[in-house]
């Protein structure tokens, strides 16, 4: 009995560490280098799929501009990434944040003050134009003459396309997804459709695309990031900072950018490569 009690103190202080690293892994997630992850040995990043070339599944995989920078990130972690697919609103409004379904949200979404409200923000990444996509030979060249001719015009719901044509009172068919919204117009239900103009120009290839065509670019001078739950891992959103510049600098950027967008735009350049966000 008297050499039982001696090894009490320590088994206890045994649990008590064993309790507190479980803890501090947050159950099946991990800390490394000061960043707090929902999975342990991954970081999770959530999409809406498909919205290439920023997220598509190929060959049972997803893959994609935003895919290849987050993969970058998750390289300095020294885990490998983890894709999951979420309901587009729960990703605007970081409830799939807050529910920990992911660290990181990725879909070519615009830093918006009503955004940056309910998460956090990496710096920009990628600048916003939008791709105005009608019939050929249909007539339309721009969306004032969308609006002179009293045409319908339809946009992906949620997305900064869509505002962007309500802020300028049109009043928008909405659908869940670019292909749903192209089908709308291949149909007759519309007779133009604002999408974001990688994603147009991609779905638009031959020969899917037969008899449409992007007709106009409008410039949103909006910009888009990566998205963390609010105020609770900012190691995370600087590690991202550091990877987009580290991108910048070292060439990789723009090899992934012409791999998935196109040409590189010049600054101050009237291009056609530019990406709309949602």
């Amino acid at each position: 009995m008297s050499g039982a009690s001696p090894r009490r103190p320590v088994l206890g202080a045994v649990l008590a560490a064993l309790a507190l690293a479980a803890a501090a892994c947050g159950g099946d997630g991990a800390t490394v280098q000061g960043v707090k992850l929902v999975g342990k040995g991954r970081l999770t990043s959530c999409a809406h799929l498909p919205h290439p070339p920023f997220q598509t599944e190929r060959g049972g995989r997803v893959v994609g501009f935003d895919v290849e920078m987050l993969d970058l990130v998750a390289r300095r972690l020294g885990v490998t990434q983890r894709v999951v697919e979420v309901p587009f609103a729960t990703m605007t409004n970081g409830e799939a944040l807050e529910a920990r379904r992911c660290d990181v949200v990725m879909g070519a979404m615009a830093i918006t003050p009503e955004r940056t409200a309910s998460m956090d923000a990496s710096k920009p990444y990628f600048d916003a134009a939008l791709a105005l996509v009608a019939r050929k030979g249909g007539g339309i060249g721009s969306l004032e003459e969308v609006e002179a001719g009293g045409l319908r015009l339809g946009a992906q719901s949620s997305t900064a396309g869509e505002q962007y044509v309500k802020d300028r009172d049109f009043d928008p068919r909405s659908y869940d997804d670019p292909q749903a919204a192209l089908n709308g117009l291949r149909a007759g239900k519309v007779d133009a459709v604002v999408l974001d103009y990688p994603v147009a120009r991609n779905l638009l290839r031959p020969p899917a695309g037969s008899g449409m065509e992007i007709v106009a670019t409008p410039r949103t001078g909006e910009r888009y990031g990566f998205w963390v739950r609010k105020n609770r891992n900012r190691a995370l959103v600087r590690l991202i900072d550091q990877v987009i510049d580290q991108a910048r600098a070292d060439g990789t950027y723009e090899r992934m950018y012409r791999k998935w967008i196109g040409p590189v735009p010049k600054a101050g350049g009237d291009d056609r490569s530019g990406g709309a966000s949602r």
